[in-house]
């Protein structure tokens, strides 16, 4: 979870007094933030603004995904190894309801040349008979890179969809939807794209153009801007992906942090992001891996998320007690310390944390 901007958090604050007087909110500001955070969020991903939506979570999103995919027991849906689970329960209920075969894709319990043996395993595991490979672009428990254009070379040839779940990399690594062409991308807000938690983005392509919601709300149907109207029930959806719209989606605390986020993101630039981390972090990697830790290759990990296993001779809970008792904020996943570095960090921060688990000055 990163930490919130001081002008997030200050549009956060404008939005709570907004609500104490809602005299002073008109019909437009239902929906002229939620425009230009699609207008923000389509320039950091390159793709067309009416083709994001706003998402209360990842879950919400993929559901959508789910409604509008059909599959028999004799198809299957690829999934990686432990992947966060709000990209798995969703295939895992289409597992329970369909008798959809659940393909889940684990790397081999080897470190050597671990993330280019996973990524090739994933695309052995694509076969005439998967309708759906979802993803993210980084694994979520050690920043394991997948190569998404090879999996989605795959994935057309065999007529599948690329789902893919974007919270642990969009707005730190770059990504280009024009590029990559996934059918369905979705991100939690609370991360990379350091906003507010509990609202999210999606994108949904032409796949989807024609679907049925998750849910059925006034917002995300034709017309809806027109709230004189609202008592004229409609039975169209807005066009293509704006069906997808969670209800309430014009939040008023909520939307205006994730904007000014957005903003600020695009500011930046995940390429200048990845190019910083790489620079804070290529020493201690360094020595980190001359005491005998493992972390991935280069080419197949961000340098904003990365996974470090420990050498056969460290004990795990030695290494937490003198990470917390160092006051370091890092994640343990599975047997990996999960490390995320951004730009409010620096390489003395990273040095304390090679000196905490490997005990050297």
């Amino acid at each position: 979870m990163s930490p919130l901007l001081k002008k997030v958090e200050k549009q956060g604050m404008t939005g709570i007094l907004k609500k104490r007087n809602p005299a002073g909110v008109s019909v437009d500001d239902f929906f002229s933030d939620t425009e230009l955070v699609r207008k923000e969020f389509s320039t950091l991903i390159k793709c067309e603004a009416n083709r994001v939506v706003l998402v209360p979570s990842v879950s919400y999103g993929m559901a959508n995904v789910m409604k509008n995919i059909k599959v028999t027991r004799f198809d299957n849906i690829v999934v990686t190894g432990e992947q966060f689970p709000s990209n798995y329960y969703p295939w895992h209920r289409l597992h329970h309801d369909t008798g959809v075969k659940l393909k889940i894709v684990s790397p081999l319990d080897t470190l050597n040349n671990r993330g280019k043996q996973w990524n090739q395993l994933i695309l052995e595991a694509i076969d005439a008979n998967t309708k759906l490979v979802a993803l993210g672009n980084v694994h979520w428990a050690d920043g394991t890179k997948f190569d998404l254009i090879a999996i989605r070379k795959r994935t057309r040839e065999v007529g599948a969809l690329l789902v893919i779940d974007g919270t642990q990399s969009v707005g730190a690594l770059p990504f280009n939807v024009e590029q990559i062409q996934p059918d369905a991308l979705v991100c939690g807000g609370y991360k990379w794209l350091m906003g507010p938690y509990s609202l999210g983005l999606a994108y949904y392509g032409e796949y989807f153009d024609s679907g049925k919601p998750v849910e059925e709300n006034w917002i995300n149907r034709l017309h809806s801007e027109d709230f004189a109207a609202l008592v004229n029930y409609e039975s169209e959806y807005q066009p293509g992906a704006l069906r997808y719209e969670m209800g309430e989606h014009s939040n008023f605390i909520l939307v205006p942090m994730l904007l000014e986020a957005l903003k600020q993101i695009n500011q930046w630039k995940p390429k200048a992001i990845q190019q910083y981390t790489a620079a804070i972090t290529k020493k201690p990697i360094q020595l980190l891996k001359a005491a005998g830790f493992w972390v991935e290759d280069e080419k197949y990990r961000g340098h904003h998320l990365f996974g470090v296993r420990l050498p056969e001779n460290k004990s795990i809970d030695e290494v937490k007690t003198s990470i917390r008792k160092n006051k370091i904020s890092v994640s343990f996943r599975g047997n990996a310390i999960r490390v995320s570095p951004h730009v409010y960090n620096n390489e003395a921060d990273l040095m304390k944390l090679v000196k905490a688990v490997t005990g050297n000055p």
